[in-house]
């Protein structure tokens, strides 16, 4: 049985998109149960609404602090069911509240190869240092930015 998922966005979704084609051709063993995004108008809720997966806008400007947000992010993943999160463009750091809710079952995808580059504009970084080779990261999610172990 395939393992009901939250996948979290901030913006357009493209990561999303390719989770959903993949777990609509059976290519990943994961059912997507909830998408969220802390930005209410994120493209990425019109591509859930359009595959049939419920969406919601958890706004972080509504809540007095980061914990009290995750709080609330906790609390309606778990009401839709999910045993893993994924942050897919989440543009949010989560705090312990949250990590330690989910432990070893949130994951990341960085656009850039960890440990180098980490942070916000990790591709900018690979650029501006010249590398050949550039990707992006799926890992574990840790209390650490952009760390974690590396799953592929």
């Amino acid at each position: 049985m395939p393992m009901p998922i939250a996948v979290l966005v901030s913006g357009s979704g493209s990561n999303l998109q390719s989770l959903i084609d993949h777990a609509e051709r059976g290519s990943l063993d994961a059912r997507i149960v909830l998408v969220v995004s802390n930005k209410p108008g994120a493209y990425g809720l019109e591509r859930a609404e359009r595959h049939g997966i419920p969406g919601t806008v958890i706004s972080h400007a509504e809540h007095p602090d980061r914990e009290t947000f995750d709080r609330e992010l906790v609390r309606t993943i778990r009401d839709a069911g999910a045993e893993a999160v994924v942050l897919a463009g989440f543009m949010r750091i989560l705090t312990p509240v949250f990590l330690r809710s989910f432990p070893q079952r949130v994951i990341n995808i960085h656009p850039a190869l960890l440990p180098s580059f980490p942070g916000v504009h990790g591709q900018a970084q690979a650029l501006d240092h010249g590398v050949r080779l550039s990707g992006c990261t799926v890992h574990f999610v840790d209390e650490k930015g952009d760390h974690g172990p590396i799953i592929i």
